[in-house]
């Protein structure tokens, strides 16, 4: 890299800043600027404004990825330099990750719905549908990591469609079980380029050294 490249990591429902760290560390060790905004701010609007600030505040404009749910905050951003979806929702105008996901989405049977209305993934299903590909003692500290999640995020829309005016690419987690390989497929169409990893659906964990290679080479 001529010059520090500033990358924003955008996570998904139920997990946090921490669950990136591995990421985190090598984009690090490569030269990278790295900010991780923590969400759960109560909206769709609200989280996307976090990650927004944090964007403005990067010295060049930045490359941005987004995890998941992350993906449609991202979608709502502007000012960045090219987006990454990593099993992330990429929805168009009027869509919200509830609304492509659908009412059969894989991480469904997961979910855990608490008293106080929040949900959260049941401990003992999270290896099988976020971390297949993880070790055991990797997929235990990433299930440590899972927090409670309030209701509403998924059902937001964004207020712009970033991914139709900047370079975007898509990257495909061909053994997911939260969200479908058919569906990923459907919203990689919609970006510039597209790139197919067998990974569960959190390679940021079982193949950091691959997701830093395919950020730093943009």
């Amino acid at each position: 890299m001529n010059q520090r490249t500033e990358v924003v990591l955008v996570h998904g429902l139920w997990h946090q800043p921490a669950h990136f760290d591995r990421l985190v560390e090598d984009l690090r060790h490569r030269g990278a600027n790295v900010h991780v905004p923590r969400l759960h701010r109560g909206s769709l609007a609200a989280d996307t404004a976090a990650v927004q600030e944090v964007v403005d505040g990067c010295l060049g404009m930045p490359v941005v990825l987004g995890h998941s749910y992350g993906g449609s905050v991202i979608t709502g951003l502007e000012r960045v330099r090219h987006l990454f979806y990593v099993a992330g929702f990429v929805p168009a105008a009027g869509e919200n990750g509830a609304v492509l996901g659908g009412p059969s989405a894989l991480v469904n049977d997961s979910v855990r719905h608490n008293e106080d209305g929040s949900t959260s993934i049941h401990p003992e299903r999270a290896r099988e549908v976020l971390y297949g590909d993880c070790s055991k003692a990797d997929s235990a500290w990433a299930t440590s990591l899972l927090v409670p999640q309030q209701p509403g995020h998924g059902r937001g829309v964004p207020s712009r469609i970033a991914w139709a005016t900047i370079e975007s690419t898509y990257i495909r987690s061909k053994l997911d079980k939260a969200i479908s390989p058919v569906l990923q497929e459907r919203m990689a169409r919609r970006c510039t380029n597209n790139v197919s990893l067998n990974s569960s659906h959190s390679p940021f964990i079982s193949q950091p050294k691959m997701l830093t290679k395919l950020i730093l080479e943009i």
